[in-house]
């Protein structure tokens, strides 16, 4: 049943609450973002920090950037690179809690910052510096700003300004993930389908919205262009590509399960009620616009799932509209059922910190994501001194890692944060393989250190056989225990290859093969 609104008699009052949660669930972000140490990925991203370029393999540059900010005040920290992710994370919180308002006043505005502070999404997601963070930033502005360009009574030149400002966001947006190229393709079917938005597309505002967006992405294309569309190719393989093995149906099952953890099961199906209460003919249209936003970005990743299995972030840019939906669903006091969804949220969503600063929940360590971003410190410093050990042996040496997991997380834990090589082999191509690589600079005779997945059944990687003749030598060295306190998480080994032939494996998948800088 729904409750009946309240008056609002102070528009301040809920508003400045709104304000303050955001504010406080920023600095809790900030606060486990500086003591949590970093994912992979995060640590990827770093690498590229180091490198600024308008583009790269996997994504566009905005995350890189925002790390790259971070780093040059705080250094090469977990607060660091996740300083300005984290802000980035707090805009787009603010942005939909504006939406909110816009729609509905201030107590809307105060459920909306509620729901940002407690679903896993957000409160979860937005403390890691990913091209995730500046893209739900993006959007969340954007769309604001589309709101407000689309307000009945709106005067054409603030109209025109409104539209402005939404063409800036969404590049930044593009140029922060690709797939942010579907806010635009669904406010175009919003304008097109929906009568009483289309006179909109009479007028100069989406015209020279899509103009600023393009002038925005342009370096992003450009670097592209110059280096084969690899990016464009990577991930239209990535999300779209040939079928992977399995069923489409438990792809399906795996995406609508994934969503449902983001947002939790009661709040799952209220945002999908308000996505489709918004469809009534009767509802405003700036509600329409924000519903077929959120109802076609999904739709597009239920069809990636035909193709290949989608994972649970792809689709989180749905849910920024649909956040403020609910929020505007009423003005006044919320229903039971919402009430009890924000209370689930916000308790599983303690729980899942609660256990990243401190393991609790039954979870062995080596299948537990969490614990696999710890015990890389102790990594680098053993390799660091290994390295220190062999140096004077060898004419040269260079440290590398197969994957580029292993070689980011190298670069970031060892102390003197040194370049590393991620050599690839039977391996997914990335940004390694884009800059100079260990065959591109070492001389004949160089030695490698290199830093392998160590197998349980203690037989040689297929890494290093094919690397066995193209050095003269090779041995094996320590066994590294990955640990989180006590507990052994997974193992590396570290190998020890002297006298480079100056040749190398051949490799069909070498991204560079056919098209060498």
């Amino acid at each position: 049943m729904t409750a009946s609104p309240i008056p609002e008699s102070d528009h301040r009052g809920p508003w400045a609450q709104a304000s303050a949660l955001v504010v406080a669930a920023t600095l809790l972000r900030l606060a486990l973002g500086a003591s949590v140490p970093l994912v992979a990925d995060e640590a990827y991203y770093w690498e590229w920090s180091r490198r600024l370029e308008f583009g790269y393999f996997d994504h566009p540059p905005a995350i890189a950037w925002l790390i790259a900010g971070g780093t040059r005040i705080f250094g090469d920290t977990s607060l660091g690179v996740r300083f300005f992710p984290i802000l980035a994370g707090a805009v787009g919180c603010l942005a939909i809690v504006g939406m909110a308002e816009r729609l509905a006043g201030a107590a809307a505005a105060r459920f909306a910052a509620l729901l940002t502070a407690v679903l896993p999404l957000s409160a979860v997601g937005l403390v890691l510096a990913t091209p995730d963070a500046p893209l739900f930033a993006a959007i969340a502005v954007t769309l604001l700003c589309l709101l407000m360009a689309t307000e009945p009574g709106t005067a054409p030149r603030e109209q025109l300004g409104w539209w402005l400002a939404a063409g800036f966001a969404v590049g930044v947006a593009m140029a922060s993930k690709f797939t942010g190229i579907l806010v635009p393709m669904a406010v175009t079917l919003a304008l097109v389908v929906n009568p009483r938005l289309r006179p909109q597309l009479r007028r100069p505002g989406p015209w020279i919205a899509v103009l600023v967006a393009s002038v925005v992405m342009l370096p992003v294309l450009l670097w592209n262009a110059e280096h084969d569309w690899i990016a464009f190719r990577f991930q239209l393989g990535h999300g779209l590509g040939t079928a992977a093995r399995g069923s489409w149906w438990q792809r399906e099952l795996e995406l609508l399960g994934g969503q449902i953890g983001l947002a939790t099961p009661i709040l799952f199906v209220l945002l999908v009620g308000a996505v489709y209460r918004a469809f009534a003919p009767a509802e405003d249209q700036r509600r329409y616009l924000l519903a077929q936003v959120a109802l076609f970005c999904f739709l597009f990743f239920v069809y990636s799932a035909t193709k290949k299995p989608v994972e649970a972030n792809w689709p989180a840019i749905a849910w920024i509209p649909a956040i403020a939906l609910l929020a505007a669903a009423q003005a006044g006091s919320r229903t039971r059922w919402e009430r009890a969804g924000a209370w689930l949220a916000g308790g599983l969503t303690a729980i899942v910190l609660l256990h990243t600063v401190r393991p609790f929940l039954p979870i062995p360590a080596s299948r537990d994501p969490i614990s696999r971003t710890h015990g890389w410190s102790a990594v680098g410093n053993i390799v660091e001194a290994n390295g220190a050990f062999v140096a004077p042996t060898v004419p040269a040496l260079h440290i590398a890692a197969n994957r580029y997991q292993d070689a980011a997380f190298l670069a970031f834990h060892l102390p003197s944060h040194p370049g590393v090589f991620a050599l690839n082999l039977r391996s997914r191509r990335n940004q390694y393989d884009l800059w100079p690589r260990f065959r591109d600079v070492a001389d004949s005779g160089a030695a490698l250190m290199l830093l392998m997945p160590e197998r349980t059944d203690s037989t040689e990687p297929p890494a290093i056989a094919d690397l066995r003749a193209h050095f003269a030598e090779v041995e094996r060295l320590d066994r590294i225990p990955v640990l989180r306190g006590s507990d052994e998480i997974t193992a590396r080994r570290l190998w020890l290859l002297k006298g480079w032939r100056g040749s190398w494996p051949d490799d069909s998948t070498d991204p560079l093969a056919q098209n060498p800088r």
